[in-house]
């Protein structure tokens, strides 16, 4: 096997895969098409496998690459127009130079068909996983010992990810706004850094006070816990690819209100509430059946728990590299 990287890999990954061969190529620009592209093509492997960038323009016809997603063609605005140029020329280069192509989720293999006409004959959809062994239900005094650096003091509701307006955060607001006054001890707390366009419902924020706690970005060590403590992640995102949230709060025990829309029902299944992510009361009704109906809670956090263990990172490799061999055969 060998790994293609601009830099020389730090000593933990070349122990990790000590028998790999690593083909260090310094380029400061284009390193795909200038570095990469003219070693694939002095020494070309039987099978090469993109997983998140750009399929060089010279590689072997057994190639495969991964597409997580299209949200630039649902969120235009969030990207500049070459950025739009850029990803929509190199999506439709992908689902025609590539053997064959992967997918995080069956809605990012349909959206490739409907938009760039791939053919779906060679698209294989590959769950990505969640660590199961990190995303676990926390002791309470975990729980505590992170609530409180965060400020957080008795129960929330959670949200994580970028604050942006692709993950209805204003519809998110508005409805825990709602519900505020009928759950005087309960507070919504929102973990990520802030995005392009926060402008969009930063006069909600402000009219929450001190019922909205915002953690700014959160170590990874300490999301186990506030997953953990939280009443739901309260996730009704517009648009997602796969989202990881819902699967780490499922694995740590925590009930998801999620959108009834893009790849958020394949990833949540049955063990989550999913609303009409453009109903705000439908939000609200959510967050408040999970603050008062016990019985719905526990049921959704065991599910939830086994929804998350389908997802393993052990299963993903494993249809990868079944990817990787149909591809090598033709």
């Amino acid at each position: 096997m060998r790994l293609y990287t601009d830099q020389p890999p730090p000593a933990e990954f070349r122990a990790a895969v000590p028998s790999a061969e690593w083909v260090v190529l310094p380029r400061p620009r284009l390193w795909t098409h200038t570095a990469l592209a003219p070693e694939l093509r002095r020494r070309p492997p039987d099978v090469f496998f993109e997983p998140a960038h750009v399929l060089p323009f010279w590689h072997p016809p057994a190639s495969v690459v991964t597409i997580h997603d299209v949200g630039y063609e649902y969120f235009p605005d969030a990207h500049t127009r070459f950025q739009r140029f850029y990803l929509r020329l190199t999506t439709r280069w992908h689902v025609r130079a590539a053997r064959l192509v992967l997918a995080d989720s069956h809605a990012t293999r349909d959206d490739l068909v409907r938009l760039y006409a791939a053919n779906p004959a060679r698209i294989r959809v590959v769950y990505p996983g969640v660590d199961l062994a990190h995303f676990s239900p926390q002791p309470p005094d975990a729980v505590a010992t992170v609530c409180q650096r965060y400020g957080i003091h008795g129960r929330y509701l959670l949200y994580v990810g970028t604050l942006q307006p692709r993950k209805n955060l204003r519809r998110v607001l508005a409805a825990f706004a709602s519900i505020a006054e009928r759950h005087p001890d309960v507070r919504l707390v929102l973990v990520g850094a802030a995005g392009w366009r926060m402008d969009a419902f930063a006069d909600l924020m402000q009219t929450l006070g001190d019922r909205l706690v915002r953690t700014g970005y959160v170590a990874d060590a300490d999301l186990p816990a506030l997953y953990t403590g939280a009443v739901a992640l309260v996730f009704p995102s517009l648009f997602e690819g796969f989202g990881f949230p819902v699967l780490e709060a499922q694995a740590c025990g925590t009930p998801v209100i999620a959108s009834t829309t893009t790849s958020l029902p394949e990833v949540a299944g049955d063990a989550a509430l999913l609303v009409n992510p453009l109903d705000t009361h439908a939000i609200a009704q959510a967050m408040h059946r999970l603050l008062e109906d016990e019985p719905l809670h526990a049921d959704l956090a065991a599910r939830g728990r086994a929804n998350a263990a389908r997802f393993t990172w052990e299963a993903s490799a494993t249809n990868v590299w079944n990817a990787l061999m149909e591809a090598a055969h033709g």
